[in-house]
C-alpha cells in the first residue's frame, strides 16, 4: 500500500476504540504493517497477545475509511495529524507510561521542541490565584519557556493568556477533539492559541469532551512538561490528577503556598506538606531551567501586582441590597462560615444572612460549599 494508505490505516488502528499504545504495537508486531492487521481476520486478530475478543470484534468492524476521514477533517481546520515515527513528535512524550498512539496539533509545531513547563489551578480560584498564575505563566514565557495547561476557564485561561500577552510560547491540551470550543466562553482563547501558539489533543476533529477524557488530557499536559506548577486546588479538585499524573512520570511538582484558610489552597497547601517544592518567586522555577536565562532579578510572587483585568470576583454592586453589599465586603476578606458571618453582623439574624448569601449565590457573586461561602471568581 502508499504510504499515504499505510497512514490512514494506522490513524484508523488508532482510534479504535480499546485500542491503545500496547496493544496497537502488538498488532504491528503480530502483522508486520497497519493495512496488515486492518485486513486480519477475526480469528488471526483474537490470536494476536493482549487482544481480547471485545477489541477483536471493534478491529473487525474498522476500516481505512474512518482513518481517511478524520485526516480530510484535519486538513480542512489546517492541522497536522503526528504519528510516532514522524520528526515533529514530542520527545517529551515518547517513553512515557500510556503514551498517546497519536496527536492532532494545530499551530506552531516548533512549540514542541521546547523547555515546558505545566501551570494548572482550580477554575474557582482567588484572586490571589489568578495574579500568582499570571506573574509565573509571564516569566516562563518571556523565558522562552512554553506554557502548557488544559484550556480550562479559570487558572488555565490565565495562564494560556498570561503567557500570550508576555510574546511568549504555549500549548493548550484539549479533552476534545480540534474544532470543538470548550468552554464556550474561551472561544477567543482558542483562536489566539490556535494562531500564536499550539492545540494538542489525542482526540479526533470534531469529537466532544467527555467526563473520561479529562484524565488522559491531564497526563498529557504533565507529560509535556520538566515541572508541573499548582497555583491553586481545593480538596478534592481535578487538578490533583496532573499532580498524580506528573510524579507517575518522574516529573518535578512545585506548588504554591496560600492562606491556611483559603479553600482554594487546601489541595497546594497539602502537597507541600507532603514533599512538593514550593514556589516562592520566579527563580524557584526559573532553576528547573538553567539551559534559558532568567531575568535581571528573582521577582518575588508576593509582589504580585494587583490587575482589574484579572479573573477576581465581580465587583459591580449594581442591584444588591445593603445587606447583600456588607455580606460581600466581609468575603472579600476571605471564605467563612454561616455562624461567623452571623456573628459578625450583630444587627441580623440567621434569615436576613442566609436571605442575602443565597441572593449572591444566585447572582453569581459567592458560592456556599462545603459548609464555606466564599467570592465566586466569574
Amino acid at each position: 500500500m502508499a504510504v499515504g494508505d499505510e497512514r490512514a490505516a494506522y490513524v484508523a488502528l488508532a482510534l479504535t476504540p480499546g485500542i491503545g499504545t500496547v496493544r496497537l504495537a502488538a498488532l504491528l508486531e503480530h502483522f508486520g504493517s497497519p493495512s496488515g492487521a486492518l485486513s486480519a481476520p477475526f480469528a488471526f486478530l483474537c490470536g494476536v497477545r493482549g487482544i481480547s475478543h471485545a477489541a477483536a470484534t471493534a478491529l473487525n468492524n474498522t476500516t481505512a475509511a474512518a482513518g481517511e476521514r478524520a485526516l480530510a477533517m484535519v486538513d480542512r481546520l489546517g492541522a497536522r495529524c503526528l504519528l510516532p515515527s514522524d520528526p515533529e513528535w514530542p520527545e517529551a512524550l515518547a517513553h512515557m507510561p500510556d503514551a498517546p498512539t497519536l496527536l492532532f496539533a494545530q499551530g506552531d509545531l516548533t512549540l514542541l521542541e521546547r523547555f515546558a513547563v505545566a501551570i494548572v489551578g482550580s477554575r474557582d480560584h482567588s484572586e490571589y490565584g489568578a495574579e500568582i498564575c499570571r506573574v509565573v505563566a509571564s516569566a516562563a514565557a518571556e523565558a522562552g519557556i512554553a506554557v502548557v495547561s488544559g484550556m480550562a476557564r479559570g487558572l488555565d485561561a490565565v495562564a494560556h493568556t498570561a503567557a500570550l500577552d508576555a510574546g511568549g510560547p504555549t500549548i493548550g491540551v484539549l479533552g476534545n477533539g480540534l474544532g470543538v470550543v470548550y468552554p464556550a466562553a474561551n472561544r477567543e482563547l482558542y483562536r489566539r492559541v490556535a494562531e500564536e501558539g499550539l492545540l494538542l489533543t489525542e482526540f479526533p476533529p470534531g469529537e466532544r469532551p467527555s467526563v473520561g477524557a479529562f484524565p488522559r488530557r491531564n497526563r498529557l499536559i504533565s507529560g509535556l512538561a520538566r515541572v508541573t506548577v499548582v497555583v491553586e486546588a481545593a480538596e478534592g479538585s481535578g487538578t490533583l490528577i496532573t499532580v498524580g499524573t506528573a510524579l507517575t512520570q518522574g516529573r518535578d511538582v512545585m506548588a504554591v503556598p496560600g492562606n491556611i484558610t483559603s479553600l482554594t489552597s487546601v489541595g497546594t497547601n497539602r502537597l507541600i506538606r507532603d514533599g512538593a517544592e514550593p514556589l516562592l518567586e520566579v527563580e524557584d522555577l526559573l532553576r528547573h531551567f538553567p539551559e534559558v536565562e532568567s531575568g535581571p532579578a528573582p521577582r518575588r510572587l508576593a509582589d504580585a501586582p494587583e490587575s482589574p483585568d484579572s479573573c477576581s470576583p465581580r465587583e459591580d454592586l449594581t442591584g444588591l441590597s445593603p445587606r447583600e453589599i456588607e455580606v460581600w465586603r466581609r468575603l472579600r476578606e476571605g471564605p467563612s462560615s454561616l455562624d461567623d458571618l452571623i456573628s459578625a453582623s450583630p444587627g441580623a439574624g440567621p434569615p436576613e444572612i442566609l436571605a442575602a448569601v443565597s441572593t449572591l449565590e444566585l447572582k453569581g457573586f459567592a458560592v456556599f460549599d462545603g459548609g464555606w461561602v466564599r467570592l465566586s471568581s466569574e
